[in-house]
């Protein structure tokens, strides 16, 4: 990491309250490689040395939970979404409001469930990317928009769980974004559709982002 990594400390905010509608079943428990998506979206994350990941999921499931246990994550660090009904940012609002973080952490990254194919290159070219830009929100971008995950300062993390936007993508509107180019199309491709996480599991093999 660049040299501000001594006073860079990253908070790893993974969403998994979603109802994968689309799916039909839960995204984070589909297998990916040698474990689940939820599983390598942990590991991942370790692997880039975040000082502590949370998973967001639904008040109630005992699907996700369960597969928390069976992964060794800390049930400490599971955060409970009350009404996931409400959509995504329901759930990062929650993050924001948690108490459980560790004192220290200066950044958070938003990690959506359905991402496990970005290389981890490209999530280390963002990370060095927030160290030298650490006051303002930043996202990787390509093919001229900006995508996630999205990259949170402790100055403006905290103003989440008060805010009356509607989305995340309208309480940004409102931040200072710095975006950081990068030559990854994964980064224009969600796992919504059974198709798209066969597709990506022919164009990915799991496991080699990280």
């Amino acid at each position: 990491m660049s040299s501000a990594e001594h006073t860079f400390s990253v908070g790893a905010v993974i969403l998994a309250a979603g109802r994968s509608a689309r799916m039909g079943q839960p995204k984070l428990l589909l297998p990916w490689g040698e474990t689940t998506v939820l599983g390598h979206l942990i590991r991942q994350w370790q692997a880039l040395g975040a000082t502590q990941t949370a998973v967001v999921c639904a008040a109630g499931d005992v699907t996700i939970r369960a597969e928390m246990g069976r992964l060794g994550f800390p049930a400490d660090n599971g955060i409970s979404n009350p009404a996931p009904e409400r959509g995504m940012f329901s759930s990062i609002q929650c993050a924001a409001e948690w108490a459980g973080w560790q004192e220290g952490i200066t950044h958070w990254a938003i990690v959506l469930g359905d991402q496990p194919h970005l290389r981890i290159e490209t999530l280390r070219t963002l990370l060095d990317f927030g160290a030298a830009h650490p006051e303002r929100v930043c996202q990787p971008a390509h093919g001229g928009h900006r995508r996630h995950p999205v990259l949170l300062p402790r100055g403006i993390f905290p103003a989440l769980s008060t805010s009356t936007a509607a989305t995340l993508k309208e309480f940004l509107n409102a931040q200072p974004v710095a975006s950081c180019p990068v030559d990854d199309p994964g980064l224009d491709v969600d796992l919504d559709r059974p198709e798209d996480y066969r597709q990506a599991l022919r164009s990915c093999a799991p496991g080699q982002g990280g």
